[in-house]
């Protein structure tokens, strides 16, 4: 079958292509957030017209194992195959340094709403960070707010409320982002530049890492 967002030979001819999740693995926890991580890659595979079994996936990921936290890559490929690849996780930084990327993004692209080895565009503006810089976040072509290279966005309010930006500015629907709205403990809203300058607090996060407090440079 032809997916509604690439045809299977688009997939075929880019034998590179896979989905991707990211998963943090703890000793005595296993791995955290594990359900929404299968839901989101079975979403994509759907869109994209690929075999996806989250029991095969489940027993995949099963190998991991060890004595420290490790940081797990599950792929999946366009044929359905399914690889493992783990290395450990290190401690979360204390703080990152946050700056605002030149390059704009299209809201509408539905490439970003999928968390797959296409993304050139975030692999570039990583290798680009100047020095002093962790982390760098995307606008879209309206100047709102959007994700930064490997994290969503999470904006505390003068008011105490953790707020992020709605996947129509044009981001991923990060696992993290997903368990905070799903917890009540943040909610969407449209944001601009100028909400960075007036919060509480500005935090970069994903499930791998949780939430990084930034400065903003």
């Amino acid at each position: 079958m032809e997916s509604p967002l690439c045809p299977r030979d688009a997939l075929q001819n880019d034998p590179a292509f896979r989905l991707i999740e990211t998963l943090g693995w703890h000793p005595g926890e296993g791995f955290r957030h594990l359900p929404q991580h299968l839901e989101r890659m079975g979403r994509s595979a759907a869109a994209f017209g690929i075999a996806f079994d989250p029991d095969e996936a489940r027993a995949v990921l099963a190998e991991a194992a060890g004595g420290t936290p490790l940081r797990c890559r599950l792929t999946l490929s366009a044929d359905g195959q399914l690889e493992l690849a783990s290395a450990p996780l290190g401690s979360p930084p204390a703080e990152w340094r946050l700056g605002i990327a030149e390059t704009r993004l299209d809201a509408n692209d539905i490439w970003l709403q999928h968390k797959t080895t296409r993304r050139a565009l975030y692999d570039t503006a990583r290798a680009a960070l100047q020095a002093g810089m962790d982390e760098l976040l995307f606008l879209n072509g309206r100047g709102e707010l959007c994700e930064g290279t490997i994290t969503n966005l999470f904006v505390t309010r003068a008011d105490g409320q953790m707020v992020t930006p709605p996947l129509s500015s044009g981001l991923l629907p990060g696992i993290l982002r997903q368990v905070l709205l799903d917890s009540g403990r943040c909610r969407e809203e449209l944001l601009l530049q100028q909400d960075l300058h007036q919060a509480l607090a500005i935090h970069m996060g994903n499930s791998l890492r949780g939430l990084i407090p930034v400065r903003l440079v």
